[in-house]
């Protein structure tokens, strides 16, 4: 059954208030920071890999239904040579993959970053004919597109683009310590417009905030980040926040109307059960309803992270919900 018609029959089941339980995926679902698209029948997900032959390249995993999911391979073999250039030192791990669609066009973003570090770069594949049966292939580096030093207040890391109606894209980005930004894009080689301006849309003065994700709704966008700290397996401590605005730039609120630039970011889950520090999450627009992808860490395999894709439900006064986490 595949995932939205399972989230609709549940909800046909369940009261018109109640969010439709998330669903048990199966198969192989070991991912760290998911980014999911779904296209021409299949659902494919990019996530940072492990250590392995492919020096933590981008791994790719692919579902015919938002259930049951396969290995597809990786992208590449982890940091180019124009990557390590950038950041002046051999960079083994490729982090945080964001996936977009522009006219047909695939743009595949990713962060370079040692941790702990704020020497941290985000770069750009393109694929001109994505295959959704081949999504490992065909994929053309092309470079650097934002770069961080100890000089600046962000983080070049956690990339995310949006694309708009009004035929506008922007890049939301930063990371942990540091403010999330928003930057626009041309929507066509991916890269940042020369002229546009670095827009502050979150903060927790400090306090760890991360993994930025925005989706257009009822003419609202809304901004979902991660508080605390990922990556420590059974011990990590991330939570997936939100807020929204009326205009892409912001401010973003929370549903007590606190700024996101101060702290702000109503809880949508944390850790429950074997559901530890959910976070790194992604919302996706299908054809078949508006998804939220995440990570969590399984208290039941050892804190290995997992992949986990549900419906997101909307209540009557426009905010957005996820439904019982799954057994």
């Amino acid at each position: 059954m595949k995932l939205a018609a399972f989230a609709f029959s549940l909800m046909v089941a369940t009261p018109a208030f109640a969010a439709a339980p998330q669903p048990k995926l199966i198969g192989d679902t070991r991912i760290h920071d998911p980014s999911v698209i779904a296209a021409d029948g299949r659902f494919i997900v990019f996530g940072a890999g492990g250590p392995g032959p492919y020096r933590s390249a981008i791994r790719v995993k692919t579902s015919l239904d938002g259930i049951a999911w396969t290995d597809a391979g990786a992208v590449g073999r982890g940091a180019s040579a124009w990557d390590n250039e950038a950041l002046g030192y051999t960079l083994m791990n490729v982090s945080a993959p964001s996936i977009a669609i522009h006219a047909g066009r695939a743009y595949l973003y990713y962060a370079l970053s040692r941790s702990g570090s704020d020497t941290s770069a985000i770069s750009l594949m393109t694929n001109a004919v994505f295959d959704v049966r081949h999504p490992d292939q065909g994929w053309q580096d092309q470079g650097v597109v934002l770069k961080s030093t100890t000089r600046d207040d962000f983080n070049a890391i956690d990339p995310f683009r949006i694309d708009l109606a009004d035929g506008r894209a922007f890049l939301a980005f930063g990371s942990n310590w540091s403010e999330i930004k928003l930057r626009e894009l041309d929507p066509e080689s991916g890269k940042l417009k020369a002229d546009a301006p670095v827009i502050s849309i979150a903060s927790r003065g400090g306090g760890a905030v991360e993994a930025p994700g925005i989706i257009e709704h009822n003419a609202r966008f809304y901004l979902f980040v991660s508080f605390d700290q990922c990556c420590k397996g059974v011990a990590s401590t991330y939570s997936i926040r939100v807020g929204r605005a009326d205009r892409i730039e912001g401010p973003y609120r929370d549903k007590d109307g606190r700024d996101m630039r101060n702290g702000g970011g109503s809880l949508m889950l944390a850790t429950s059960g074997r559901f530890i520090g959910p976070g790194g999450q992604e919302p996706v627009r299908t054809a078949d309803g508006d998804m939220l992808a995440y990570h969590y860490y399984d208290g039941d395999r050892g804190g290995a992270a997992q992949l986990q894709l549900s419906p997101l439900s909307w209540t009557a006064d426009g905010w957005p919900e996820l439904g019982p986490l799954p057994q």
